[in-house]
């Protein structure tokens, strides 16, 4: 199973990288369906998230210039 997760664990990343837009449709509706293998995100987590988020803004900005 570890190769399965592996396998999945790069396609996912990826996603994240080549559509980042159907990568967070995706884990929305993961987190939907399985709302328990979303509890143990701590606040680390949710600070990378928000910090990742703020430079996308950024590099929008940057690329509409």
């Amino acid at each position: 199973m570890s190769n399965l997760d592996d396998s999945i664990g790069k396609i996912l990343l990826e996603l994240q990288k080549d559509d980042p837009e159907t990568f967070a449709k995706l884990m929305k509706k993961a987190q939907e369906e399985n709302p328990e293998l979303f509890e143990a995100v701590d606040e680390e987590n949710k600070e990378i998230d928000e910090y990742n988020k703020k430079v996308e803004e950024y590099n929008k900005t940057v690329d509409e210039e």
